[in-house]
């Protein structure tokens, strides 16, 4: 993994000291700005959002006490105070009011080096300390099941997570693409590092950019001061875009760029900020079929598509049923602090005999419901009144009254197209296979019949 450089402000008044801080900075591989006043460095610090600011303690009307005072409250930012040896206890002072470290000047470069790499590592430790506390209040949840399409899953899952590669999530909604993002990136090396999630189809455009570029002061109405966007927030680690296929197209090029150049430019800003970050994406959505209608860009669409994944839909791997039910069971009874309930042979038969079209998402909400409302330990099929409310209202569609001979066969031929869409996740290619189709007939099909249209 590509280590990121951190951006170091650096601020003294001595062009001597300046230089020789800067030019040792950049040979070690950091992304350097300097500036010689204090008044020059405040308007700088939120323009750059250093990692780390060298700050000269005694300089003219901005001193280093007058930065230290405007980013002690920024957890992001280690202040290094630089000052003369007669000034060392001034110094101590700054420490106790927030600054991280002092280092007396003259100064080697070695001993500059070792300061600097010091204020990295423990804001390095914060970040990860960030990390595992958001980690306690969402806790890592299993891939739950062990039949051979979701093992097939797993192992190439576990194969991407060891690379940086982009994944593509794709399948029905309740499939557990989150769970299996959350799974890949904690199989990675990055496992330590933060794992960001943004849902492209829940916020407005402009607000979608805000949220994954982030944007700067007076941007638009509203923005009263700059704010990190998720790229940033998720630096070394990883960023999971959830149903990637509802992002519009002016937005969709912005991605492009960042996930070719890895770079970008928070919204108002002019300044290239670059972040090292590995992208999972996820949809629902046929993208193939997207790209064709002008609804995804079909280089974006290449971008993300390095390592793409089908999750397979429950109906598929109804074996998992029984294993699903049980761990659900057990986290809903313990939600709600009752006893831990079961369900009857007949219960698990009626549910393996569902159409899940909510997939295991449905299933979990069907178990809650029924450990809130069951008075037993034991839940049976009358007990699960939704699924058969819903097999009813599906058998009454299928036993449709008669129509007109033409008129029945259309709606036959897209009932058989929309199950055959719905078991392969949207491809229609894999659709047209089932269907014993050609794959364009098969969209030609679909042209006539309006299916998929928006």
């Amino acid at each position: 993994m590509t280590t990121y450089k951190e951006k170091i402000l650096v601020v003294d008044d001595d062009p001597d000291i300046l230089d020789f801080v800067h030019d040792r900075l950049v040979h070690l591989g950091y992304q350097v700005e300097s500036v010689a006043s204090g008044e020059e460095a405040i308007p700088k610090i939120a323009h750059l959002k250093p990692s780390i600011i060298m700050v000269d303690l005694q300089m003219g009307r901005v001193d280093g006490m007058e930065v230290l005072r405007k980013v002690k409250d920024d957890p992001e930012i280690a202040v290094i105070m630089m000052t003369a040896h007669a000034s060392v206890d001034n110094a101590v002072k700054a420490v106790k009011e927030g600054a991280f470290d002092f280092i007396s000047k003259p100064f080697s470069g070695d001993h500059l080096a070792m300061v600097v790499e010091k204020a990295i590592s423990a804001q390095a430790l914060k970040r990860q300390n960030t990390v595992l506390l958001e980690a306690l209040h969402q806790p890592y949840r299993e891939i739950m099941g062990e039949s051979p399409l979701l093992n097939t899953a797993k192992a190439l899952a576990k194969r991407a997570a060891s690379t940086n590669s982009t994944v593509l999530l794709l399948g029905e909604n309740g499939t557990g693409k989150e769970v299996f993002a959350r799974s890949i990136h904690r199989w990675s090396p990055r496992a330590g590092e933060p794992f960001v999630i943004i849902n492209c189809v829940t916020l407005r455009e402009e607000l979608l950019e805000s949220e994954l570029f982030g944007h700067e002061r007076g941007a638009f109405t509203g923005a009263h001061q700059m704010r990190r966007g998720k790229l940033e927030i998720a630096n070394g680690g990883t960023i999971f875009l959830d149903e990637i296929g509802d992002m519009k197209i002016a937005l969709q090029a912005k991605l492009l760029r960042f996930l070719q150049e890895r770079e970008f430019e928070r919204v108002g800003g002019n300044q290239t900020l670059t972040v090292d970050v590995r992208v999972i994406a996820a949809t629902n959505r046929d993208l193939d079929h997207a790209v064709e209608i002008g609804q995804f860009r079909e280089d974006l669409f290449f971008r993300l598509n390095v390592v793409s994944l089908s999750l397979p839909s429950l109906r598929e791997r109804k074996e998992d049923i029984e294993s699903l039910c049980a761990s659900f069971l057990q986290q809903s009874c313990q939600q709600i602090r009752r006893p831990l309930m079961s369900l009857s042979k007949e219960a698990i038969t009626h549910l393996t005999q569902y159409h899940w079209p909510g997939n295991i998402r449905e299933l979990k909400n069907m178990i809650e419901r029924a450990v809130v409302l069951v008075s037993g330990n034991e839940i049976k099929p009358c007990d699960l009144p939704l699924l058969q409310t819903r097999e009813r209202r599906r058998a009454k569609r299928e036993e449709t009254m008669v129509e007109p001979y033409h008129v029945s066969v259309l709606s036959h031929q897209k009932r058989v197209i929309a199950k055959a869409l719905q078991e392969t996740a949207g491809n229609q290619s894999k659709a047209a296979t089932l269907l014993g189709l050609q794959r364009t007939y098969l969209s030609r099909l679909m042209k006539q019949m309006g299916i998929g249209r928006s």
